[in-house]
């Protein structure tokens, strides 16, 4: 193999040559460069809260928004949340493509994407949770603006994931960033329940009860009176009430979006690849197969799409399956902000676990975690203190979903340096196509979720569901996810990078750059000769 025996030279030459003080200077200087202060690294991590928070306030409450709030028919309600996915997907390589020829700034070639985008994905994300006045303009509303915002926050969020790439060259420290960052994101997904949760819990509007509820035996007392309460009362105040929490919400979350983005603007410094680039330019299509058919990425990036399916099947119907299922209408956005703070609490856990005993390793021990509680949820007849037992024990596999994939994926990006020395500034293509694969995930999920539930009869803001919706809904939380985390575990035996090829990875990348400085020296020293 050329690349091989060209990297095992490079290694033999880099043996022989003895470093002299000089060279000893310059990298002490170039380590002092590449460690990140704790400063540096929570300022970076904070830029990941924006697009957890809306992300988790989208991803649990805009199925029952559509639904319960803005009243549209679950068939529409699915056509919006699977094609502003499925448009968001689309984005993310354009984005990334667009990034990666971007030219570089003072600020640095990230950092532009993310400031400009910031103000317009506010508005956006704030007429999402808006519920226009005329009724036939809802479904094209809801579309556009959430097309809108999902295509901004990639401008956002695949140049954010790219920068792991730029704030150090050093692997320790990129990983050590990125749990950082998976801590902070984690962290603010239960910022986003608990804002979100519990402004819209406030002003939780009752169910509508049917002649089937008044007659049946079964009905929660609590949510017949509240149903009951609906027609003495006045029903619009009640609805208004709730989307005017929904706003309010909304305005919250858009102020820290706007926070998170100026502190990562102002304590991170984006560094300049020191390795000059050897090559013209590639096309988009030439980028992408280079890029996919790299095949340590390509069993990656088809292992996380199938275990990222099942978290978010399970994260977009829980709280239908708390609600309906296991009758806590009061209490599901308290059980989603368990889950959350156990994942915030356990990022720090599989840190330790994936530096001790290896990163594929904690894919699978962290993937499967989450299988007994998801059974258990559905067969255990409904308990309230179980219910919360349980939320709390899943959320330590939750936040191993989060850290794994960010924490691998600048490997791949690593063992595609070694083995392409000649291509260069593909980091953002990387990025967005795992991004890509991830949100065509959740598009799916929420598509297909919804149009299930049209198909087993779902009512409107029901104090009860039919059967069939129950047996869907247990469906979507557990016999589905299980499935799909097989199918990506099977996937994951395949993937070839091991502990022992990282580090061989890391050694052989710090010698070339340590190379590229020295040619680089060598040839500013001749010109001031000359």
């Amino acid at each position: 193999m050329a690349r091989g025996d060209g990297a095992e030279q490079f290694s033999n030459a880099s043996l022989l040559h003895k470093p002299g003080p000089d060279e000893i200077k310059l990298s002490a200087k170039s380590e002092t460069r590449n460690r990140l202060s704790v400063c540096n690294k929570l300022c970076y991590a904070v830029g990941g809260a924006p697009y957890q928070i809306t992300g988790c306030a989208l991803g649990f409450f805009l199925q029952i928004y559509l639904l319960d709030v803005a009243l549209l028919e679950p068939f529409y309600a699915s056509i919006i949340l699977f094609a502003g996915r499925a448009w968001d997907a689309i984005t993310d390589p354009t984005v990334g493509f667009l990034v990666s020829r971007s030219p570089w700034t003072r600020f640095g070639r990230m950092m532009p994407w993310i400031v400009v985008s910031t103000p317009f994905a506010v508005l956006c994300y704030c007429l999402i949770w808006y519920v226009p006045t005329v009724d036939q303009g809802k479904v094209a509303w809801y579309l556009i603006f959430y097309c809108a915002f999902q295509t901004l926050q990639t401008c956002f969020h695949v140049p954010y994931s790219a920068l792991t790439m730029f704030i150090s060259t050093d692997q320790k420290e990129r990983d050590s960033a990125t749990a950082y960052r998976m801590t902070v994101e984690v962290l603010a997904t239960l910022i986003g329940i608990a804002v979100q949760g519990q402004i819209v819990g406030m002003a939780n509007a009752p169910c509508i009860p049917n002649m089937e509820d008044l007659n049946s035996t079964d009905l929660n007392s609590t949510d017949l009176q509240a149903g009951l309460d609906v027609n003495i009362t006045q029903p619009p105040v009640t609805l208004g009430h709730l989307r005017n929490a929904y706003m309010i919400a909304s305005g919250v979350i858009c102020s820290i979006y706007i926070l998170c983005a100026v502190v990562l603007f102002l304590g991170v410094k984006e560094q300049k690849e020191t390795c000059r680039v050897r090559n013209e330019p590639m096309s988009f299509f030439q980028g992408i197969r280079m890029v996919m058919g790299h095949g340590p990425y390509a069993k990656l990036v088809m292992g996380f799409l199938f275990t990222s399916l099942a978290f978010m099947l399970l994260e977009g119907n829980f709280a239908l399956f708390c609600i309906y299922s296991l009758g806590f209408r009061n209490d599901f956005q308290n059980i989603l902000l368990a889950i959350m703070l156990s994942a915030t609490l356990a990022i720090p856990f599989w840190q330790w676990f994936l530096t001790k005993f290896g990163k594929k390793t904690a894919v699978y021990i962290g993937t499967t975690s989450v299988v007994p509680f998801v059974v258990m949820v559905v067969l255990v007849p409904s308990n309230l203190i179980l219910t919360y037992i349980v939320s709390f024990a899943a959320g330590v596999s939750v936040a191993a979903a989060y850290l794994l994939p960010w924490s691998m994926l600048p490997d791949v990006v690593d063992d595609f340096k070694v083995q392409n020395p000649d291509s260069q500034g593909h980091e953002a293509i990387f990025y967005s196509f795992y991004v890509f694969f991830t949100k065509f995930a959740s598009g799916v999920s929420l598509g297909v979720s919804t149009l299930s539930l049209d198909f087993a009869g779902y009512v409107t803001r029901g104090c009860t569901q039919p059967a069939e919706v129950t047996l869907t809904l247990k469906i979507l939380v557990s016999a589905a996810p299980i499935f799909f985390i097989i199918i990506g575990l099977i996937i994951f035996i395949s993937y070839p990078i091991t502990e022992e090829k990282r580090q061989g990875n890391r050694k052989l990348l710090n010698e070339q750059r340590e190379n590229e400085v020295d040619s680089e020296t060598d040839s500013t020293e001749l010109n001031i000769i000359l």
